[in-house]
C-alpha cells in the first residue's frame, strides 16, 4: 500500500476512535443528567449523594439549581412554583422569608461584611467588566446582609463571603437567600457561633484521621497544630480553589455528604503530599506547606479517595469525636436526609445550646486562671476557713475538746 494511503487510513481510524469516545462521553452525560433529574424529582438524597460523588459531580449549574436546595431541605424550584406550593409556603412562613429584609434591624457585623465583599470576585467570574463586577459585589453584600438580618443570632465570620459568592453565581436571585440561610443554620452553624472554639474542636479530628491512616506522616507533623486546615474547612475550600467549575463541583459533594466530610478531604490533601511534607523538618516551613491547597487538583480522584478514607476510619472511631458537642453540626447533620427536615427553631436551639456551652467553658477557664493567679492567697484563705470551721465545730462539741486535750497531756 502507498505510505500516504496508510497514513490516511490510520488517521481515519484514529478519528473514528475519537468520535466513538466522544459519543460515549455524551451518552454517559445524558444518562447522568437524566438520573440527576430523577433523583431531584423523587427527592432521593442517597441517589443525589452517589451522583455528586461520581465523576463530574452534578455536572452543570442548571442541575445544581435544582439539586442544591433539595440537599438543604427546600423544595426544588419547579416544585415551589408548581405542584408543591403548600410545602413551599410552609417553608416561607417557618423561615420568615416573607417581607422586606431591608426593613429589619441592622446586624452588628455589617461593617465587616462590606470590607470582605470589597475583596471578593478575585478569581471568578473573569469575563465581566468592572461595572458588572461592582454589580456582583452589590448583590453579594445584599445576600449576606439579608441572611444575617433574618437570622440575627448568627455571627458573621471572615470567609463566609467566599461561600456565599459561589451560591450567588450558581443560583437564581429569588433562591439565594433561602438556600444560604439553610446552609448557615444546618451545615456551617458551628462557624457562626460567638467563639471559634467549636471550629477548632473540629480541626482536632484531622490529626486523629492521619494517625489512623498514615502514622508516619502523623508523627512527622505531631508538633504542628491543625490550624493550618482552618481556611480550607471554614470556607468549604472556596477561599483556596481558584477555578469556578472546580469549586462548584466540590460543593456538590460537600452538600451531599455530612459536614465532617470536609475534614476528611483536607486529610486526604495532606496525605496526597506526604513525600513533600516528609522532606521538611523546619516547623515554620511545615506550617506554611501544610496550609496550602494545591492548584489543579484532580477533584474526582480526591473525592473518591476521601470517601474511601471516611469509610475506613469513620468519625465514631476517632479519639476526638467524643469531645465534639452533641449540638454541633458534625453530629446533628450526620444524616443529610434527616438533617434537611430540621426546622429553623431546632437549629436555633442547637445554636443556643452550643453558645451556652461556650459561656460555661469560658467561665471555667476564667476561674481556673484566677485561682492560679491568686493561688497563694487562696491557700491562706482556705486554711483560715478550715480553722474557723474547726473552731466552730469544737465550740459546739465540748467533749471533743476534752478528748484532744487528753491526747496532749499523755
Amino acid at each position: 500500500m502507498d505510505p500516504d494511503g496508510e497514513l490516511v487510513e490510520a488517521l481515519a481510524r484514529h478519528d473514528v476512535g475519537l468520535d466513538a469516545a466522544e459519543e460515549g462521553r455524551e451518552l454517559h452525560a445524558c444518562q447522568k443528567r437524566s438520573d440527576i433529574l430523577d433523583a431531584c424529582r423523587w427527592r432521593d438524597i442517597p441517589g443525589l449523594r452517589s451522583l455528586a460523588e461520581s465523576q463530574g459531580g452534578l455536572l452543570v449549574d442548571d442541575l445544581r439549581r435544582t439539586a442544591w436546595p433539595i440537599l438543604l431541605g427546600l423544595p426544588p424550584p419547579d416544585a415551589a412554583s408548581g405542584g408543591d406550593t403548600r410545602h413551599a409556603k410552609s417553608e416561607n412562613e417557618s423561615e420568615n422569608h416573607a417581607g422586606d429584609w431591608k426593613e429589619l434591624p441592622r446586624h452588628r457585623d455589617e461593617d465587616q461584611v462590606q470590607l470582605d465583599v470589597n475583596r471578593s470576585f478575585i478569581y471568578y467570574p473573569n469575563d465581566q467588566s468592572d461595572a458588572q463586577l461592582e454589580q456582583c459585589k452589590s448583590e453579594l453584600s445584599s445576600l449576606i446582609v439579608e441572611v444575617l438580618r433574618r437570622y440575627p443570632y448568627l455571627c458573621y465570620f471572615q470567609g463566609y463571603h467566599d461561600i456565599c459568592q459561589v451560591f450567588m453565581l450558581v443560583l437564581e436571585p429569588v433562591w439565594r437567600a433561602r438556600v444560604v440561610a439553610r446552609l448557615s443554620v444546618l451545615r456551617i452553624r458551628d462557624f457562626m457561633l460567638p467563639s471559634l472554639g467549636p471550629t477548632t474542636a473540629q480541626l482536632q479530628l484531622l490529626p486523629d484521621i492521619l494517625a489512623k491512616a498514615d502514622p508516619q506522616l502523623r508523627r512527622h507533623v505531631a508538633t504542628i497544630q491543625p490550624f493550618y486546615a482552618l481556611a480550607g474547612t471554614l470556607t468549604m475550600y472556596a477561599h483556596n480553589i481558584e477555578g469556578y467549575r472546580d469549586i462548584a463541583r466540590l460543593f456538590d459533594v460537600l452538600l451531599a455528604r455530612e459536614p465532617v466530610f470536609s475534614i476528611y478531604v483536607f486529610a486526604q490533601i495532606v496525605m496526597g503530599r506526604r513525600d513533600e511534607i516528609l522532606e521538611i523538618d523546619e516547623p515554620d516551613m511545615l506550617q506554611v506547606v501544610l496550609a496550602k491547597v494545591p492548584r489543579n487538583m484532580d477533584l474526582d480522584a480526591l473525592i473518591a479517595k476521601s470517601v474511601d478514607l471516611f469509610d475506613r476510619h469513620p468519625p465514631d472511631s476517632l479519639r476526638s469525636w467524643r469531645r465534639i458537642s452533641s449540638a454541633s453540626v458534625l453530629k446533628t447533620a450526620r444524616d443529610v436526609g434527616i438533617c434537611a427536615k430540621q426546622t429553623p427553631e431546632e437549629c436555633r436551639a442547637y445554636f443556643q445550646q452550643q453558645a451556652q456551652e461556650i459561656r460555661w467553658l469560658d467561665m471555667r477557664h476564667r476561674l481556673k486562671m484566677a485561682f492560679w493567679r491568686y493561688r497563694r492567697p487562696a491557700r491562706a484563705v482556705g486554711m483560715a476557713v478550715a480553722v474557723a470551721a474547726m473552731a466552730l465545730y469544737l465550740r459546739r462539741n465540748p467533749t471533743a475538746v476534752h478528748y484532744i486535750m487528753s491526747l496532749f497531756s499523755r
